[in-house]
């Protein structure tokens, strides 16, 4: 089994995080409102969720890592979402985040964007997951439903999971309208968050659209890298990117600051009823870009199979 270490995160009140929010999204938006609300129906559209909110014992998870993707590919490690929600302490937790694909299922590379009920004693697993994939027949984007071809819950190399017991209950509603400052709307919370709290690690995750606008977004090759990728730009230059179109419904994990795991601070995956998805890097149409999100602070933090070699490699 997978080594799991656990850690105790800062929470604060709603109230509080929505006006620190508030504050610090003004000097990066010029149209911004945070508040406390009921969190609305995420069975409804844009996000055809499997369960109606993201409240409930809220928990976040690092599972691996980019180390056990570049250099060089370790395609034995392979996760089950199944497992991680007993990992974590949550059976049947209602899991949102990043993640890779498990390419011995798939055959191929791509990026995973985890939306999925895991199973319980009381039914069994819904994954209303994604992926999104190089497509061979013309080099674009191949976004796919994952239940459509697989049945499993399984994933590959590394991970960020928002988890909850899907409950409804109050969130934190964010509307940011007219990017301003260069940073993106994940990194912007981030930071603003590790400015107040400091050194007490605060973790973050929901779900949020860009309603409005373009985004930057990646896919990774199907093949992986046969050289060693040693440095960011070589990473970059691996990676397939693209400007996707709104509307787009994303999945970010963030942690203020890293207590110490070797973590992923930030990590966003979207998905759309379009055909486009993968990972989030930014806006592209700052002037028009309108975001809505609704997030929840995480109680815990869960570093399941940490990396023994670590490095800083693609981690944007």
């Amino acid at each position: 089994m997978a080594k799991v270490e656990k850690f105790a995160l800062h929470v604060p009140r709603l109230e509080e995080l929505s006006g620190v929010l508030q504050n610090g999204l003004k000097e990066n938006f010029a149209d911004v409102q945070v508040s406390v609300v009921e969190c609305p129906d995420l069975t409804h559209d844009p996000f055809n969720f499997p369960v109606k909110g993201i409240c409930g014992k809220p928990r976040i998870a690092d599972v691996g890592g980019v180390p056990y993707l570049v250099p060089l590919v370790q395609k034995d490690k392979v996760y089950d979402l199944n497992s991680i929600a007993k990992q974590i302490e949550l059976p049947g937790a209602f899991i949102l985040g990043a993640g890779a694909v498990s390419s011995r299922i798939l055959g191929v590379n791509a990026e995973f964007i985890p939306v999925a009920q895991a199973e319980s004693e009381q039914k069994p697993a819904v994954n209303a997951s994604y992926t999104a994939q190089i497509n061979p027949a013309d080099g674009g984007c191949l976004l796919e439903k994952y239940s459509n071809k697989y049945s499993d819950c399984e994933f590959g190399l590394l991970a960020n999971l928002y988890a909850s017991q899907g409950q409804p209950g109050k969130v934190i509603e964010v509307k940011a309208n007219g990017r301003t400052g260069r940073h993106n709307f994940v990194t912007c919370m981030r930071q603003i968050i590790e400015k107040c709290y400091g050194d007490k690690p605060v973790g973050i995750g929901g779900t949020f659209v860009i309603q409005k606008g373009k985004a930057k977004i990646h896919i990774m090759p199907p093949e992986f890298s046969a050289c060693p990728l040693n440095t960011d730009e070589e990473m970059n230059n691996w990676l397939h990117f693209f400007e996707m179109k709104a509307p787009l419904i994303c999945q970010p994990v963030l942690i203020s600051r890293d207590p110490g795991f070797d973590l992923r601070l930030e990590h966003t995956h979207c998905f759309s009823h379009h055909g486009e998805g993968g990972h989030y890097h930014n806006d592209t149409t700052p002037d028009s870009v309108q975001y809505l999100g609704y997030f929840l602070p995480a109680e815990v933090l869960f570093r399941i199979d940490r990396p023994k070699e670590s490095h800083m490699v693609g981690r944007d």
